[in-house]
């Protein structure tokens, strides 16, 4: 069974969220990275947030 679990990243300049890849073997603490946001355009830190709703 593959390791990698679906995760949102959250901009913490505004709402927009990406989805991505998480490795849980590798990676046991909550993901923060710095990409770009295209509703500020600008590169600003995406921190990982829970699943809301259905589906996870």
């Amino acid at each position: 069974m593959s390791q990698d679990r679906i995760i949102r990243l959250q901009s913490s300049a505004s709402k927009h969220v990406i989805i991505t890849r998480k490795n849980k073997k590798g990676v046991e603490r909550k993901i923060e990275c710095r990409k770009y946001d295209p509703i500020v355009r600008k590169r600003v830190l995406f921190k990982e947030i829970k699943w809301k709703g259905r589906g996870g």
